[in-house]
């Protein structure tokens, strides 16, 4: 973590882990994302979504050393796309990357997707990881398969992985998208449609340290349907806003 004048500058990017009961998963890979970034300014911001295991004390261990670790809480477990926009909305850089706070996603590409982003302003809205090498079950993989396939064929946003935890964004972009419960899975078909373009970066999936997965399949499989319908009527929907400028008389 670079510090300039004797204290901390404003970060250039902002970390968003969005957990819940994720204790055992957080000292590695808050370790990680400082190591990937020691050359940067930065920020970490957990978005602790009404855990109930020791997360917390967990998280707040950390920071009593590191200045640059954020916790915000969630009383009661209101979803990961509801901690993402929580974390968003208090962060303090105008980009922000995402990342499951399960250690699947390897922090290690998080440079790569912020250099990307960086070079393809301000046309480029969102950079998206893409997992090669999956390490989830072969049910849980055919699951994935069917629901991009879907999505990819009703929204048509050129994606083939939105799952992945792992995408640059930029601030201020995000929190003009629509919120609803779900909308992380759909980032590259809503920032399509407000005018930018999306670009992605392969990386390495890896298998979960701790734990089981606190996000079910039944709600991801379920209600993302409800979710592809929303979305695809929201683009349908979308209509540009008028060029316009004032006219005014010389003096």
């Amino acid at each position: 973590m670079l510090v300039r004048n004797g204290r901390d500058p404003d970060p250039a990017v902002s970390i968003i882990v969005p957990v819940r009961n994720e204790a055992g998963n957080i000292v590695p890979l808050v370790a990680e994302i400082e190591a990937a970034l020691s050359d940067r300014v930065f920020e970490i911001v957990y978005v602790n979504d009404g855990s109930s295991d020791g997360t917390e004390a967990e998280l707040r261990s950390l920071m009593a050393e590191r200045p640059w670790l954020r916790q915000i809480v969630h009383k009661q477990s209101c979803g990961q796309s509801a901690a993402v926009r929580t974390g968003a909305a208090l962060a303090r850089a105008p980009v922000i990357v995402t990342i499951d706070g399960d250690g699947q996603n390897d922090p290690a590409f998080i440079p790569a997707l912020v250099a990307a982003l960086e070079k393809g302003m301000p046309r480029l809205g969102l950079v998206a990881g893409q997992r090669v090498g999956r390490k989830a079950s072969g049910f849980k993989r055919m699951q994935s398969r069917i629901a991009n396939a879907a999505r990819a064929a009703v929204l048509k946003d050129g994606t083939r992985d939105t799952g992945c935890g792992l995408k640059a964004v930029r601030r201020e972009l995000f929190m003009a998208l629509p919120y609803f419960d779900g909308l992380h899975r759909f980032l590259p078909a809503l920032v399509r449609r407000e005018g930018f373009e999306v670009g992605y970066v392969e990386v390495v999936d890896r298998p979960r340290r701790h734990g089981t997965s606190n996000y079910g399949m039944w709600d991801r499989l379920w209600v993302g349907i409800l979710d592809l319908a929303g979305v695809w009527w929201l683009i349908r929907r979308r209509r540009r806003l008028p060029q316009a400028e004032e006219v005014t008389l010389a003096r």
